[in-house]
């Protein structure tokens, strides 16, 4: 368990097992029922209603992504325990497509809305949402704790794989944190995929959202990736979890149950971030806006051989930053190992640094997967990822023959496209 007060604490709490609140029994699943509500630009807000007779109440909101079928099975496995559950489309009530900027569109009002709607002294309430849809869930939660100063009623909220941040910066720039980050105050559980690199930007996250007096858990899932439970990809670990998230759910609301209830107060939200843009940019590998040192880099290697970047003075190195559960590294892996072979005969090397994942799962990635000759670097427990401040999987970045980052992006690319190849040129050619 973490709470604000003992940041790295065990966490036994979650040890429990499937453990119902208190007072809920299991009930048999009823009919699904229609909602709606009434923001007050007097739009309707749909939902769907899966009814119980217990005393906990579940709002679920979307993500980026929509509504998932697992969170419909969710819903339905939560209500059959006792726990009645709203599932709320809030991009069909305003006609929106399910993306992230959609969801800077969402006003705060509509969730508000929803949460004077399920609130009552019969049921403890709790708000749950994941990745992007943190925004408007946070966004709205702030909205009402403002029209009910000192309540002592504070919703729970249930996280699955939050985006804390504005957006992904490039490499190099700072990272915005969302404003209302800051401004929460509110029991937050925090259910977080241990393969994904916001895993370590909980060290930041977290107390960012205690600063206004939140008290926040986690619970780290092992062998899972964002989207456990609806990648098309996913693996038969990432399955079981998707199996198991009702009782995820459940035992998220039981650690928020037992955190003593306390009155609440939140400061005003004024500073507003730019919305999202609503198309992707094309990944380039731009000139690094950043501070040109690069952060150390001494690495043990696959091989077993020492790997320091300061030893390669004098020539061009891609520092790149991977791991075997992420696809677009797979995508672009074989590019990266042409590049290396089209430039052997150059003062040119790549050094490939994976995120925490042991020997034998990158031996049998390089065996069955995508086979290379560049060195691979163990970054066992994520202090290289931090030290370069590493926002997503994979980030590359172009250091010159001075020791100098000169160029950084972060995603994949094919390594031989003309424009990056020249770049690399003129840096040999220095």
């Amino acid at each position: 368990m973490m709470s604000t007060r003992r940041p790295y604490d065990n966490m036994r709490l979650y040890l429990l097992g499937l453990i119902l609140l208190a007072g809920n029994a299991a009930v048999k699943a009823q009919t699904v029922h229609n909602g709606m509500i009434t923001s007050e630009d007097g739009t309707e807000i749909s939902f769907r209603r899966y009814p119980a007779q217990g005393t906990t109440r579940f709002i679920w909101l979307p993500s980026e992504h929509g509504i998932q079928p697992a969170e419909r099975d969710a819903a339905t496995t939560l209500a059959a325990g006792g726990h009645e559950t709203w599932l709320v489309d809030l991009f069909e009530s305003r006609f929106l497509p399910p993306t992230a900027s959609s969801l800077d569109r969402i006003p705060a009002g509509d969730v508000r809305h929803l949460i004077d709607a399920a609130h009552s002294t019969h049921h403890k309430l709790y708000l749950i949402s994941s990745g992007r849809g943190v925004l408007p869930l946070l966004r709205g939660l702030h909205q009402w704790q403002q029209r009910h100063p000192g309540t002592t009623n504070t919703p729970g909220v249930i996280l699955i794989s939050p985006g804390f941040y504005h957006q992904t910066p490039d490499p190099g720039q700072a990272a915005r944190l969302l404003p209302v980050i800051e401004k929460t105050n509110a029991p937050i559980f925090i259910l977080q995929p241990a393969k994904s690199p916001w895993r370590w930007k909980l060290d930041q996250t977290i107390p960012a959202l205690s600063r206004s007096g939140s008290e926040v858990f986690f619970r780290l899932l092992n062998d899972a990736r964002d989207r456990f439970y609806f990648r098309p990809d996913a693996t038969q670990r990432e399955q079981q979890l998707a199996a198991r998230l009702a009782p995820l759910i459940r035992q998220a609301a039981l650690a928020l149950h037992r955190w003593p209830a306390r009155s609440r107060n939140v400061s005003a939200l004024k500073k507003e971030l730019q919305p999202l843009p609503t198309s992707k940019p094309e990944r380039e590998l731009k000139s690094f806006a950043g501070n040109p040192a690069p952060p150390p880099l001494q690495l043990p290697g696959l091989n077993d051989k020492r790997y320091d970047l300061s030893a390669h003075h004098g020539e061009v190195v891609l520092v790149n930053f991977w791991a075997s559960w992420c696809p677009p590294c797979v995508h672009e892996m074989p590019s990266m190992e042409r590049l290396q072979k089209r430039l052997q005969d150059r003062s040119f090397t790549i050094l490939a640094v994976n995120m925490a994942e042991d020997k034998p799962t990158i031996r049998d990635f390089l065996q069955n997967k995508v086979n290379v000759t560049f060195p691979i670097l163990l970054d066992r427990d994520g202090k290289a990822l931090q030290q370069w401040d590493v926002f997503a999987f994979p980030t590359s970045y172009l250091i010159d023959k001075q020791g100098r980052i000169r160029y950084a992006l972060f995603g994949s690319v094919d390594w031989e496209r003309p424009d990056i190849l020249a770049k690399i040129k003129r840096l040999l050619n220095e």
